[in-house]
């Protein structure tokens, strides 16, 4: 059974940076699509950044893209989203998914499309 666990949420100043980290078990990480949401309070879950299997193809939100980056780390089955310049309207809950069954060159990015998903870790941004 897979199992995500985010890590590395906190509250920062505007301009900060943070990285998160998703730390995946039940299932080698280089074999799934993963993904970053995030749902501010009265919001829908909104995606934040997908990264396909196999060929590690990303996809960042127009709101995000220039600003964060996602990353694997297969050693140590760890998923990671590096955030900079960070403004007040990125305060949300982030979490983490994965979708167990899927195409390598597919770009998933709907929250509806991953079926595994972590707890979740708050970022705050404010001054």
């Amino acid at each position: 059974q897979v199992h995500l666990v985010e890590s590395g949420g906190g509250l920062v100043q505007p301009g900060s940076s943070l990285k998160l980290a998703c730390a995946v078990s039940g299932r080698a990480v280089s074999t799934v699509p993963m993904g970053w949401f995030r749902q501010a309070p009265g919001k829908e879950r909104e995606v934040v950044s997908t990264i396909t299997w196999r060929i590690d193809k990303t996809f960042y939100s127009h709101s995000v893209e220039g600003r964060f980056t996602v990353s694997r780390d297969n050693a140590n089955n760890t998923v990671y989203l590096q955030m900079n310049s960070l403004k007040p309207e990125d305060t949300a809950v982030y979490y983490c998914a994965a979708r167990t069954s899927a195409s390598a060159t597919v770009y998933y990015t709907e929250p509806y499309q991953f079926n595994i998903w972590g707890e979740g870790t708050q970022v705050t941004v404010s001054s």
